[in-house]
């Protein structure tokens, strides 16, 4: 991954921010988000974490369980999504729980939108 694709993360569901970017900083954000869901296994990964009932949002260790993968493979899906801004992790004891940025697929659907349909 590039190193300057932290810069790029979306902030959760901001509107006022995407307002604010250049035509091509929107691109470049669009690009990082798609590059996260390039992958099946990942875009399984999101959609379980967006299917959680809001007041338990965060996967602990089941998402290693419900996917036909090696646990190790998970966790570069899991390293590929934080680093493109769809997830974010927390650490609980020796657990880490991972989360969808808030907001984060109305940010997406609003930048493809904005880029792919208004330009």
């Amino acid at each position: 991954m590039a190193r300057n694709s932290k810069a790029l993360r979306p902030c959760p569901a901001d509107d006022e921010n995407m307002r604010t970017m250049s035509g091509s900083k929107r691109k470049e954000k669009l690009a990082l988000l798609a590059k996260g869901l390039s992958h099946p296994a990942r875009v399984e990964i999101v959609r379980m974490l967006a299917n959680k009932p809001p007041d338990c949002r965060c996967i602990c260790g089941n998402i290693v369980k419900a996917l036909p993968l090696a646990q190790s493979s998970v966790s570069q899906h899991l390293n590929v999504l934080k680093e493109t801004g769809w997830v974010t992790s927390e650490t609980r004891g020796t657990t880490v729980c991972y989360c969808l940025v808030d907001g984060i697929l109305e940010f997406y659907q609003n930048l493809m939108k904005r880029i792919i349909i208004n330009n």
